[in-house]
């Protein structure tokens, strides 16, 4: 009677054991399948370990480079957006830790006449670097802690934000070789300045308040000439279509809307998509906005209209932490990876909106 039993008895044994297994295969392969995709091509940065607060990322047309100010790395890095190379321009604040925050070393920076102007959170101080020699050669002390910096064409300045004091504070940048920037002026700005950018066209900066509204101000006279609502609870991301007069406004808890600067800053449209936005990107020719947020861990594509009509184009995995992304002139998205210390270049499939 043994012998009979064994033999039923490891079948069942087997039996159960597969189905087991079987089950235990198919969890692990829906979970798997599951598992977000994270979009882009992965370019990890010089000193990536343990991670780089980055802010502020920007492109140059004319340098043909994404700048990217490398906060904890205490580098500013070039990347060149088709080969994905790396120049990395040290010399700036370095810290050995990563907190997952963005409050050391450089996180801003502009250009002009082949010199870049970079803000060092640590130290306080603007910088000046030769990009033909990618070396620091200059730097001048700033009032309180800097968030962005912008170039001033017209008037040969730089504003730099100092949300801590609630203020601008405005350099003058001599003509001389190199060039040596001089404080000229504090701009006040309750409740802010929160962003930062630059209308050639009109004669205005545009930044916003922390909440609720973005102010217009003349760059000649410094003074507030507008202050429109905006439609954000959290005002964070700016950009600007100079040509059609749209500025872009993000808000961290997920809407976008287009301000029509030429008509008293009225709203055009507003999407929701996504959350935890903070600097946006923005591509003039193919008329796609770009937002990346920490909360939805996602990367948002939108498209606006000549008319000022926003519209939802796609919505990709990201990394957990992102909160920022610029755009490059040759198709391409490039959002921040924090805790890897890493840039993610996303090519935009999308129809071009115009």
């Amino acid at each position: 009677m043994f012998g009979h039993r064994l033999p039923r008895r490891l079948n069942e044994i087997i039996s159960k054991f597969g189905r087991r297994l079987g089950f235990i295969l198919s969890f692990a392969a829906f979970t798997t399948s599951c598992k977000p995709v994270i979009a882009g091509d992965r370019i990890d940065l010089p000193g990536s370990s343990p991670g780089i607060g980055f802010d502020d990322l920007r492109y140059s047309s004319v340098l043909h480079r994404v700048l990217v100010p490398a906060g904890r790395s205490g580098h500013l890095d070039l990347i060149d957006p088709e080969r994905m190379t790396v120049t990395a321009i040290g010399g700036f604040s370095a810290t050995a830790d990563f907190d997952g925050g963005h409050d050391e070393g450089p996180t801003s920076v502009d250009e002009d006449n082949g010199f870049l102007f970079v803000t060092d959170r640590t130290s306080r101080k603007l910088v000046v670097v030769d990009s033909r020699t990618n070396a620091i050669i200059g730097s001048t002390a700033l009032a309180a802690g800097p968030d962005y910096i912008r170039f001033v064409p017209a008037t040969r300045e730089l504003w730099v934000t100092e949300p801590d004091s609630s203020q601008i504070e405005v350099f003058t940048v001599s003509n001389a070789l190199p060039p040596v920037p001089a404080h000229a002026a504090s701009i006040p700005i309750n409740n802010g300045p929160e962003s930062l950018v630059i209308d050639a066209k009109r004669g205005l900066a545009y930044t916003h308040r922390w909440q609720s509204t973005t102010v217009a101000l003349d760059i000649k006279t410094r003074a507030v000439v507008g202050e429109w609502p905006n439609a954000c609870a959290g005002s964070r991301g700016i950009a600007l279509d100079e040509a059609h007069g749209f500025l872009f406004a993000a808000c961290s808890e997920g809407t976008t809307s287009v301000l029509d600067v030429d008509h008293g800053g009225r709203i055009l449209s507003s999407v929701a998509q996504g959350k935890g936005f903070d600097v946006m990107g923005y591509s003039p020719a193919l008329g796609h906005v770009y937002l990346a947020g920490s909360a939805c861990r996602c990367l948002v594509t939108l498209g606006v209209s000549a008319a000022g009509r926003l519209s939802f184009l796609g919505r990709q995995d990201a990394p957990n932490d992102t909160h920022c992304v610029t755009a490059d002139d040759v198709g391409h998205a490039w959002i921040c990876d924090p805790n890897h210390g890493a840039l993610l270049r996303v090519t935009d499939r999308f129809p071009a909106s115009w």
